[in-house]
């Protein structure tokens, strides 16, 4: 398997996954074919260079061996530089009176921009059929050897939203609960519609003022920073990685905005840059994830490898994925930690 920059030849397999993924859940691929050819036109400009951070789309496709496109992730860098991010923070009220001996705490929602200019992880979705082995790890985090390689391209934060909880018709007790009351619309309908690029009506329907979440459904409060079941791998695998919760939810599902400083992502922090040795690595070789170092003909996989006095040394077939020869340099990381490997 091999993760590699989109190109327009893909727009086919990037519907059929498109349409794959139902109704809700992933936002940022709407099975929408102008969209969708507008946004590969965008990420080949940010592959190339010819684009600024705030228009940067850097999207990457999963291909087998041959040739299949079997999954996708991607890097937006910089949100809300062109159009506003929102998110809700959730704060504090606190209600107090002596005299009649009450004090309350009350958890409230404040609409904010303040992940503004970070870098995101978005887009992510794989195959049913090939959720197995590494590939789910390999497409996550082979962006974020993309980040070691270009730290410039990116903002000193990256951030991830995750989906929020929703039921198996993919109503949303957040939206249903407070949503609803302001845009008048399924969910899947404002999720679309964000999907494809029109954020206006947010700024023009939602309250401007703080929200108190008693006036929520108990249904809705319990669901405020909490994934969808089917998420809690992905958002599991990135905490081991370094990112956190900060209080950022979704406006629309209440998924929580997790965010690790770029330096800190333990796949960025612990890269290096290496001598690749064609051999055997063994039977005891380490899972790594190796990157070809090049921008717009970027190749990343991973396969077991072997560190030998300063070169990687991995087997014939992984040099053939990368197009990569002996004394050639790579990026690489071990694809865990070595406790999430436990």
């Amino acid at each position: 398997m091999i993760v590699r920059p989109v190109r327009s030849s893909d727009l086919p397999a990037l519907i059929d996954l498109a349409r794959s993924t139902g109704t809700t859940g992933l936002t940022t691929l709407p099975a929408n074919e102008e969209r969708l050819a507008r946004r590969v036109g965008w990420a080949e400009k940010s592959f190339s260079g010819q684009a600024e951070r705030g228009d940067t789309d850097y999207l990457f496709v999963l291909e087998n061996d041959e040739g299949l496109v079997v999954g996708i992730s991607a890097i937006a860098g910089a949100v809300g530089l062109r159009e506003p991010w929102y998110n809700y923070r959730v704060g504090l009220t606190v209600s107090a009176s002596q005299e009649l001996n009450i004090y309350r705490e009350i958890p409230t929602l404040f609409l904010a921009n303040d992940l503004t200019g970070n870098s995101e992880l978005c887009s992510l979705f794989l195959r049913s059929d090939y959720r197995s082995g590494r590939n789910g790890h390999l497409l996550s985090k082979s962006r974020m050897l993309f980040i070691a390689e270009f730290p410039d391209l990116f903002g000193k934060k990256i951030i991830a939203e995750m989906r929020g909880m929703s039921d198996e018709h993919g109503r949303s007790p957040f939206w249903e609960s407070l949503g609803r009351h302001f845009f008048k619309m399924e969910f899947s309908q404002a999720d679309y519609l964000t999907g494809v690029g029109n954020k206006s009506f947010i700024a023009e329907l939602m309250p401007k003022f703080p929200l108190y979440t008693c006036f929520l459904s108990e249904a809705a409060r319990s669901a405020i920073g909490r994934v969808h079941p089917d998420t809690e791998p992905a958002l599991a695998m990135l905490k081991r990685e370094g990112f956190n919760y900060q209080g950022f939810v979704d406006i629309f599902d209440a998924g929580p905005a997790i965010e690790c400083e770029t330096a800190k992502i333990r796949a960025v922090r612990e890269s290096q840059t290496l001598v690749l040795a064609v051999g055997t690595p063994g039977d005891d070789a380490t899972p790594y994830i190796i990157h070809n170092r090049k921008r717009d003909d970027c190749r990343i996989t991973a396969a077991p490898a072997r560190l030998a006095a300063g070169t990687l040394v991995v087997d014939p077939l992984t040099a053939k994925r990368l197009r990569m020869g002996v004394g050639d340099n790579v990026r690489a990381v071990p694809l865990t930690a070595s406790r999430e490997a436990q």
